[in-house]
């Protein structure tokens, strides 16, 4: 089954690319954004609106609650249901967002991970919670060495993931790992868009602006006042904590927008890094969503579908 990626850092125009194409092509828009799956925070993770769903079948977007803990593992299954979905109905599978655990997982697959007990993930995040980072790391280290030496002390989520599964299963997350990934039943091209760093800072400050203008601020009151933990995924969301900060009184209005903008930059700069040195993209795009880059994406997609049949 053919597939198309559609890659690259926040702000890039990956969505807009998407759905032109989608709407060219007869395509499904598969969302491969962990933050984006989240139904609370559709401003604040830019998911797309009801003017772009209406161009284009879209799925996997808000499918999550807040209070949920979604994963690469169950993303990989709906993806496959979805793509699956959209050859039974005779339209081309885009699979688009920026998180490249994802999109190595749905090409690559992942390892045959147990499912973990709800109380021992809860028995972890407890631990974290009271231990702090670097005493937790030391407590880890006596189930899982590798993975105490290889994360920081500031990486809760992977630390709190490490010490669940070596306490559930008595071996070490790596040997997991290890063992054969089930490879998915697709061909993969690739797209990856690329901007030049300025114009891509650009982008960021600007959207981030926009989004606080069309209510950003109340998407994250309203989250706020659930009172999750704040170790959830969601609670990480780039510039919410920023936001957050401001709503308690700790910072200016200005002072959060700066901080939101300049996370946001930072997050897209990570990005950029990961697929640079982990991917191998079939065409790279080193500009932002344009005519011509919808032209040539077309180009690339109609070669890519010839070969595929041949």
């Amino acid at each position: 089954m053919p597939v198309i990626i559609i890659a690259g850092p926040t702000a890039s125009g990956k969505s807009a690319l998407a759905v032109a194409l989608a709407e060219q092509i007869a395509g499904t828009v598969i969302n491969a954004d962990a933050l984006q799956c989240y139904r609370d925070l559709a401003i604040l993770t830019a998911r797309p609106d009801a003017a772009a769903e209406a161009r284009a079948p879209h799925r996997l977007y808000g499918f999550l609650d807040a209070a949920e803990r979604g994963s690469a593992g169950a993303w990989r299954e709906f993806a496959l249901a979805e793509i699956a979905a959209a050859h039974a109905a005779s339209r081309l599978p885009l699979v688009v967002g920026g998180t490249g655990l994802y999109l190595h997982a749905l090409q690559h697959g992942l390892a045959p991970f147990p499912e973990i007990p709800q109380a021992v993930q809860q028995e972890a995040v407890e631990l974290h919670r009271t231990l702090g980072g670097t005493a937790f790391r030391r407590q880890l280290a006596m189930l899982d060495p590798v993975s105490a030496r290889r994360l920081p002390a500031g990486d809760t989520q992977r630390l709190v993931r490490a010490y669940a599964v070596a306490r559930a299963t008595g071996l070490p997350i790596g040997a997991w790992r290890a063992r054969p990934h089930a490879a998915a039943d697709c061909r993969f091209a690739t797209i990856l868009l690329l901007p030049p760093r300025e114009r891509l800072y650009a982008a960021c400050d600007a959207r981030f602006a926009a989004m606080v203008a069309r209510g950003a601020l109340a998407e994250a009151e309203t989250l706020a006042a659930r009172r999750l933990d704040p170790g959830l995924p969601v609670m990480k969301a780039v510039g919410l904590p920023e936001l957050l900060r401001h709503m308690r009184g700790e910072i200016s209005r200005p002072a959060a927008i700066a901080a939101g903008q300049r996370a946001t930059r930072r997050y897209a700069q990570r990005q950029m890094t990961w697929f640079r040195h982990q991917t191998q993209p079939d065409l790279v795009m080193n500009e932002q969503f344009s005519e011509s880059l919808l032209r040539r994406s077309r180009q690339f997609i109609d070669e890519f579908l010839l070969t595929a049949r041949a």
